[in-house]
């Protein structure tokens, strides 16, 4: 079963993913998709390496995500750390939109039929001011986009914030499917 946490920056993401993946009864398998550009990334993700627990194997991969996946054994919990990240980089080696959008439908289809709990996290960017810049436009909506494609393919998917999980309902369970 594929579960999505989405939330802004520092809102809790990454460690309900841990508890979630503490939860399961399988190990766990941390997909890495953050790249170290600068010296305080890179201390920002030598703090979030440690946090992890030593039995947990951990695949640095910033731009293969649906091949990550696939060599990671189908019955281990997965967490993907971030989408965000993910879309960052494969908008830095210009592929376009629409083929990003498709990497991602495909990670969530093959989430989804593995054995074990695959958790993907990522930011929710849209929520907040229009960017002035062109190139940040086009980040928000690659990643809405991402993000709606994986959410929909999900069994579950949240909202996190201040540390809280809000669940957030299918569409197929919705109502009308309408807006009021």
């Amino acid at each position: 079963m594929l579960v999505v946490l989405l939330g802004g920056a520092r809102s809790g993401k990454s460690a309900l993913a841990s508890v979630l993946a503490r939860d399961e009864a399988a190990p766990v398998t941390f997909i890495a998709t953050a790249v170290a550009n600068d010296a305080e990334f890179a201390r920002r993700i030598d703090a979030h390496r440690a946090l992890r627990p030593a039995g947990w194997l951990t695949i640095e991969e910033p731009l293969e995500l649906n091949g990550a996946l696939q060599r990671t054994d189908r019955a281990r919990t997965v967490i993907v750390d971030c989408l965000t990240l993910w879309v960052a980089n494969l908008l830095e080696r210009g592929l376009d939109e629409e083929r990003i959008v498709g990497s991602a439908a495909s990670f969530a289809h093959e989430a989804e039929r593995r054995l074990g709990l695959v958790i993907a996290v990522s930011n929710e960017v849209g929520s907040g001011i229009v960017p002035s810049h062109p190139l940040s436009r086009h980040f928000r909506d690659v990643l809405g986009r991402v993000n709606a494609v994986v959410s929909l393919a999900a069994g579950e998917a949240y909202l996190v914030v201040a540390g809280r999980m809000l669940a957030l309902g299918h569409p197929s369970t919705s109502r009308s499917g309408s807006c009021r």
